[in-house]
């Protein structure tokens, strides 16, 4: 399956943006979906995960209330709705599919290009 994440951009602290990541070329509901990041400097980070139908979702702690996770099948898409944003949100952030649920990069078959979320002070 390919992925393309969109949607990043630059925002001050406290603003909200929606992550989008369209999915082509297989039976997207076949996925589970996830989002990750990776600040710079640092490893690359689970952030959210979604089952296929979108009836569970799992956060990291860090963005627990704060950023939804949701997909819609018919669209091929899932996204990432992050609210209150902090300075340490600043990351890109990857779309990835899985076909075994999990919040380890190891699952994660596929992955997206990555859009890039600057947060400002």
């Amino acid at each position: 399956v390919q992925l393309q994440a969109f949607g990043g951009g630059l925002v001050q602290a406290g603003g909200s943006l929606r992550l989008s990541c369209a999915a082509s070329g297989r039976t997207f509901s076949n996925y589970h979906m996830g989002w990750f990041r990776q600040a710079p400097g640092k490893e690359r980070e689970f952030v959210a995960v979604i089952t296929r139908s979108g009836s569970i979702t799992d956060y990291a702690d860090s963005v627990e209330g704060r950023f939804t996770i949701s997909r819609e099948n018919t669209k091929n898409t899932v996204y990432l709705q992050m609210n209150s944003l902090k300075p340490e949100d600043t990351a890109v952030y990857y779309c990835a599919a899985a076909l075994s649920y999990g919040f380890t990069q190891i699952f994660y078959a596929y992955w997206g290009q990555g859009t890039l979320v600057t947060v400002s002070s």
